[in-house]
């Protein structure tokens, strides 16, 4: 029997490894180039504990994975409207995949977003994350396109929403 996945709020201690761990996944994945400005903001596991809720999900001991779950009014929040949530980030270690992680803190960000009252959750991903697509279909996210968007040139995201 494998170990069970426990997601958990990150702790100060593990911001560190959580940043390295989120830069790893996106640029070994193709998802961003090491020469990426943006590749600081992976990093910078501090300050998405500081403006949202940092989670991290745990198997045997070891943190399996990192997501940052943005409520409203949080500064991470980019394509959820006023009564929506959303998650950002969401990066699962190479040797963890294929066990629950990526589903698991997904499903405790809908769990925060259900509890709060709101209306649905929302994500933004890379087109060619096809993995990542069929998991929240799975899940029953939607595709959204009248939402995508592009945070910088010759970089185009597609959003997905789950509706409560």
């Amino acid at each position: 029997m494998s170990d069970p996945v426990i997601v958990r709020q990150a702790r100060p201690d593990e911001y560190g490894l959580i940043g390295d761990l989120t830069a790893e996944v996106y640029v070994d994945g193709g998802l961003v180039s090491a020469a990426s400005s943006y590749v600081s903001t992976l990093r910078d596991a501090a300050g998405r504990a500081a403006g949202s809720e940092l989670l991290v999900a745990e198997v045997g001991g070891e943190v399996a994975g990192a997501v940052a779950y943005c409520p409203p009014g949080s500064p991470y929040v980019q394509v959820a409207g006023p009564d929506e949530a959303e998650f950002r980030m969401l990066a699962v270690r190479e040797k963890a995949r294929g066990r629950g992680v990526g589903r698991a803190m997904v499903l405790a960000c809908a769990d925060r977003a259900r509890a709060a009252g709101l209306t649905g959750l929302r994500l933004s991903t890379g087109p060619d994350m096809t993995a990542a697509h069929r998991l929240y279909e799975r899940m029953g996210f939607v595709r959204t396109p009248d939402r995508d968007w592009a945070p910088a040139p010759g970089v185009d995201l597609i959003t997905y929403a789950l509706a409560f």
